[in-house]
């Protein structure tokens, strides 16, 4: 890899990023920019696809907003995202989720991981 990029990449590589897999219920908060203001804006949803690796690294979101299905991508070491915060961790045996995309209600649950404290 050329040492340039690698360099530019390890400047914006963000050191504290949780451990988010398919399933997992998160909150991402993300920087918009309107005009000359900005702010930021949380986008909650389920995991459905986790891709890449290392500083590529990017992660599908899923959410139903007034009946309509909305996915977004979101890079993790983007400037853009300020915070990921996970609300639920999801048991799920797929690395691909986009089973949830037919289904509506009750049927796209996903169970909660259970953990031993």
């Amino acid at each position: 890899m050329n040492p340039i990029i690698a360099e530019l990449e390890n400047e914006q590589k963000k050191e504290t990023l949780p451990e988010v897999e398919p399933g997992d219920s998160v909150k991402v908060f993300v920087r918009i920019k309107e005009g000359n203001k900005e702010r930021t804006q949380a986008f909650e949803g389920v995991v459905i696809k986790k891709q890449g690796g290392d500083f590529k690294k990017t992660i599908t979101v899923r959410r139903v907003f007034q009946g309509i299905g909305v996915e977004r991508v979101f890079p993790l070491h983007s400037p853009r995202i300020e915070s990921i915060k996970i609300l639920r961790k999801g048991s799920v045996k797929r690395a691909r989720l986009y089973y949830l995309r037919e289904r509506t209600g009750k049927a796209a649950r996903i169970k909660e991981k259970m953990t031993t404290r």
